[in-house]
């Protein structure tokens, strides 16, 4: 079986590096907010080009922490999509605010900047756009709107470390940028981690005191806050990964190019970056006519195909209270198909499940 994921091989490919970033984390005796976690604060905001790194515990804290950093909290309502990992949805009500959903561009699974602007409402605060799949939003635009309405941008970067438009990254469009260190992402740990990246110094600071009790001096609180904390391991692990990040994206570009290639003309809709846009396919995720009989026919030829998602948010039973109707959203979700995408794919296991695919639908 050919896996839609391969964290372990992730893990064998950076092997020596990490073993022995572990090693010199437990010799050392710290493991808690220490050397390596400053360290890769600093060596992720400098790849990333923003002033501030923050490191908490997952991308869904990150999300949380952004919007409570910025002010955002009960009776304020915040614009994402129902397009995505239900995290984003759920860190809206975490902070205490509204979910307000609205529709994606077909082409690119990424908030429309249309449905965004009639989603707005007197109550509106901010908006998540979701970088989904490795896929830059509409940023230009998205940040154009929020501009007219004095909103907050908090970009939802969890899918896509290294993903640019027009030349520049994902996350330094709006206030902040939220990432997720899950296993599986392009940017991975061997755990839980996430980060939250700003230029704002203020708002910078003020996530400091959130995601540690509002602590300035050791059980001192300033404000309230809780704990979620990037841990000395995995911030080890991240500094080396991050070291082949860039070239492990560059495999993924290469992996889907030859997808995209062996699988023309099949009358499947495949992924590509948008105008000016540089994909860095977290997910290769195409559409496909017959997607539950092409899923199938996959996972019977060995290749371990999935589906990101199989509901969108507002389709799950927790969040069909939140009544939203996004056509777009729903026509996607019934065609999608994740084929195998991670940097360790060999030549031939791509050759393979292009074959698959192929045979599948024939």
């Amino acid at each position: 079986m050919i896996p839609c994921a391969n964290p372990k091989a992730q893990y064998l490919a950076y092997r020596s590096g990490i073993d022995a970033a572990i090693r010199r984390v437990l010799d050392s005796g710290w493991y808690i907010l220490g050397k390596e976690v400053e360290a890769f604060e600093a060596e992720f905001a400098a790849w990333q080009g923003a002033a501030h790194c923050i490191g908490v515990g997952n991308g869904t804290d990150a999300l949380v922490l952004a919007l409570r950093g910025l002010g955002i909290g009960p009776g304020d309502e915040v614009i994402t999509v129902s397009q995505t990992a239900v995290a984003t949805v759920s860190a809206v009500e975490f902070a205490g605010a509204t979910p307000v959903l609205a529709d994606i561009d077909p082409a690119t699974f990424t908030l429309d900047p249309g449905s965004l602007r009639a989603a707005i409402t007197a109550r509106t605060r901010a908006v998540v756009p979701v970088h989904l799949y490795g896929q830059p939003a509409d940023m230009p635009a998205i940040m154009a709107i929020a501009e007219e309405h004095g909103l907050k941008v908090v970009e939802d970067c969890a899918q896509a470390h290294g993903a640019r438009l027009g030349g520049r990254k994902v996350g330094t469009f709006g206030h902040a940028a939220c990432f997720s260190f899950y296993p599986t992402k392009n940017l991975g740990a061997l755990g839980d981690g996430g980060a939250v990246t700003t230029d704002d110094a203020e708002l910078a600071a003020r996530l400091r005191l959130l995601h540690q009790y509002g602590w300035k001096e050791r059980f001192i609180s300033e404000i309230g806050g809780w704990n979620s904390r990037l841990d000395e391991l995995q911030a080890a692990v991240l500094r080396v990964r991050l070291e082949g990040l860039d070239r492990d994206n560059a495999r993924r570009r290469a992996i889907a190019a030859a997808y995209n290639e062996g699988l023309a003309g099949l009358g499947l809709a495949l992924p590509v970056a948008r105008e000016g846009g540089e994909h860095v396919y977290h997910l290769y995720v195409l559409r496909a006519p017959g997607r539950d009989a092409l899923l199938a026919g996959l996972r019977q030829r060995g290749v371990g195909a999935a589906l990101h998602y199989p509901q969108a948010v507002h389709q799950q039973p927790a969040y069909r209270r939140l009544g939203a109707v996004l056509p777009e959203t729903e026509r996607a979700v019934g065609g999608i198909l994740s084929l195998p995408m991670y940097p360790e794919l060999t030549d031939g296991e791509v050759a393979e499940v292009i074959a698959a695919v192929r045979d599948a639908l024939a």
